[in-house]
């Protein structure tokens, strides 16, 4: 049986068990041996087992049962979310907007409250107006976008949302400087459309803005 040989030892213990579930040993919904089995079988403390176990629970592997034991809820760990969006392309990053956003900018038309709709315009403004560097520029577009996620009342999309942002401000702010997306007159009436629209309470409007624009976006990559 492989023993862990390097710290951290928690780490090391969690990676060997998930070695052992990705291999087939447990099975999804297996119960796991108890700690006094492990602890030697891994070449560690009781306390290191527990740490090992927690970290795979809170990466959806494992589940302790109160008085029942460990067992198996998933075969393979999920990515960190920030990795994936780090390694994907900008393309499937605006390909994913567009369904996030089109879904929320109807959503956005039909529950805005006067305050989120104050919180557009405010936004809308600042967007408009001329901005002294590109990053400046990306920021007001970016917040703008997010007001009209945030007048959609759910949180699952302004979650999703959010953390599409790093990874959003840095491609955006590479397609500027190599003028592959530009701000010009069309692309303000847009947004100035979305806003008017999510106005008039007119979900299938919004949605179609919120997409024409993010589909321009798309085919400047190309």
């Amino acid at each position: 049986m492989t023993q862990v040989k390097r710290a951290p030892l928690a780490d090391q213990a969690a990676e060997l068990l998930l070695d052992r579930i990705r291999s087939g040993e447990w099975t999804l919904g297996a119960k796991l041996p108890g700690e006094t089995t492990l602890a030697p079988q891994l070449g560690v403390g009781r306390s290191t087992v527990r740490e090992a176990i927690r970290q795979l629970a809170g990466r959806g592997v494992l589940s302790s049962r109160q008085g029942a034991g460990v067992f198996v809820t998933a075969l393979d760990a999920s990515e960190d979310w920030d990795a994936v969006l780090q390694r994907v392309g900008i393309a499937a990053v605006i390909e994913a907007r567009i369904a996030i956003e089109t879904e929320a900018a109807a959503r956005a038309a039909e529950r805005r409250t006067p305050a989120a709709m104050r919180g557009i315009r405010r936004a809308l403004i600042a967007r408009q107006s001329d901005h002294a560097t590109v990053e400046d520029y990306v920021d007001a577009d970016t917040a703008f976008h997010s007001a009209v996620v945030a007048a959609a009342e759910n949180p699952v999309l302004i979650e999703i949302f959010d953390s599409f942002v790093p990874r959003l401000r840095q491609a955006m702010i590479e397609m500027l400087r190599i003028g592959r997306h530009s701000d010009d007159a069309a692309d303000r009436a847009a947004h100035d459309d979305l806003a008017e629209a999510i106005a008039s309470r007119d979900p299938e409007t919004a949605s179609r803005l919120s997409r024409d624009h993010l589909e321009s976006l798309r085919r400047a990559l190309a």
